[in-house]
This record gives structure tokens, C-alpha cells and sequence, in this order.
């Protein structure tokens, strides 16, 4: 169920009625968590996700549309994630982790960083792989990667997501398994 299928909640809650927003708060919240599991540490995904409830409910009258909701709720989620992590010195997601991209190009050269991308994508899982593979290699757009792939559009986004974390990961944590970005 999404926030799209109940209008009339959405047009209520946005008014101020007690009863919409609960029910809209049930509707958001599975997403919410989701989006917490994947970018937060295992300890703080129930902070970030009862923070982003408070963010909604806080935000809720100045959102123009349920369509855009779940980008909208996507951006907050990584943003409070970045927050605990800062606050409670997460290693693995902090905000010079995510600057230690840039530094890794400048520290390699073009022949080690090849190499390096070459193995973080034939490390990848097969599934994550054909997806990464057919969008930036082939250039394919989504839609196209979906029928490719007898997939649903949602699962194909959301590979490509995975598989460009996972990438990202492999170049960024050395052979023994500590992050560059320390």
C-alpha cells in the first residue's frame, strides 16, 4: 500500500486531521524502515526511522505531493543516517567516508584504478552484476534493463543501487577490510 492509493488521507493529514496522519505515518513506515536498513548501521535504523517519522509529521502541510513522497522520505532517511553516524562515530557510514571517493581517484593511477573497478564489478553478485553492467556499460535505460531482464522496474532500481554501493564498498575498503577514508 502507498501513499498514492489513499488521496484522501493524504488531502486530511495534510490538514491537520489526527486520525489521516496515524494512518498515513502506517502506510510510510515500512518504506522508511527500508530505506533506514540500507543506509544505516544495524544499531541506528530505529532512530533513524522514528526521526524521519517526526520530520514527516513535522513537514507534512509544506509537501505539495504524495507522488514524490518516497524520494522525499529517501533524501531524509540518509540524511538523519549521516547524522547519527556522525554522532555516534559509525565507521561506516560518515561524511568523509562518502569524500573518500575523489581521494581514491587522485591515489591510484588509470591502469590500478581500471583494474581495481574490474574487480569490485567481477566481485559483485551475478544478479547486481548483469544490471550495472547493462546500465553503465550498455547504456541501457531502466525500462529497457527491466524487459531485459523479466524484471519489475522497482527490482531493477533497486539492483542498480545495490550493486553501485557494493562497487563502492570494494573500492573503497582495502584487503584488509579498513576503509580509506580513517
Amino acid at each position: 500500500m502507498s501513499v498514492t492509493s489513499c488521496p484522501a488521507d493524504w488531502v486530511a493529514a495534510r490538514q491537520g486531521d489526527r486520525g489521516a496522519l496515524e494512518r498515513l505515518l502506517t502506510i510510510c513506515r515500512p518504506n522508511i524502515r527500508r530505506y533506514a536498513q540500507w543506509t544505516c548501521g544495524m544499531s541506528a535504523v530505529e532512530d533513524a526511522v522514528q526521526e524521519t517519522l517526526l520530520i514527516l509529521c513535522r513537514y507534512l502541510p509544506t509537501l505539495r505531493s504524495a507522488v514524490s513522497l518516497d524520494g522525499w522520505l529517501a533524501t531524509v532517511v540518509l540524511r538523519e543516517c549521516l547524522r547519527l553516524a556522525r554522532r555516534f562515530g559509525s565507521p561506516s557510514l560518515t561524511a568523509n567516508a562518502l569524500e573518500a571517493v575523489p581521494n581514491l581517484f587522485a591515489s591510484h593511477s588509470e591502469t590500478e584504478l581500471r583494474l581495481d573497478i574490474a574487480l569490485a564489478i567481477q566481485s559483485l553478485p551475478v544478479i547486481y552484476r548483469d544490471v550495472l553492467l547493462l546500465r553503465d556499460f550498455e547504456e541501457e535505460t531502466l525500462g529497457q534493463i527491466a524487459r531485459r531482464l523479466t524484471l519489475p522496474l522497482a527490482t531493477a532500481k533497486t539492483r542498480l543501487y545495490r550493486s553501485r554501493v557494493l562497487v563502492r564498498e570494494y573500492l573503497l575498503t582495502d584487503s584488509g577490510g579498513k576503509t580509506d577514508a580513517k
